[in-house]
């Protein structure tokens, strides 16, 4: 990663791990955020990060989200939490 005078510039494969990375990041909080609002419409449940944690774990199994693996898991942890507080807090 070589730095510039603008800033660090990631090689074409370092960016196309970035964008995927952000991907996943997004697409798991989104599934994280839509099953802390399916719980809590028909249960009036809370989801907390250990259940989003083992949500993670077993949309990592699943065939057809087989591309989560190919990223860190830490990115994919974190982005299933930050909506824990703030969702609750909305309510």
């Amino acid at each position: 990663m070589p730095l510039g005078r603008g800033g660090c510039q990631p090689t074409q494969s370092q960016e196309n791990l970035l964008r995927r990375t952000i991907g996943c990041v997004r697409l798991i909080y989104n599934k994280a955020l839509a099953a802390r609002t399916q719980a809590w419409h028909e249960s009036k449940e809370r989801v907390g990060y250990k259940q989003t944690s083992a949500m993670l774990t077993n949309w990592k199994k699943q065939e057809d989200l087989d591309f989560l693996k190919e990223v860190s898991s830490v990115p994919l942890q974190q982005g299933g939490s930050p909506s824990t507080n703030s969702f609750y807090q909305l309510l």
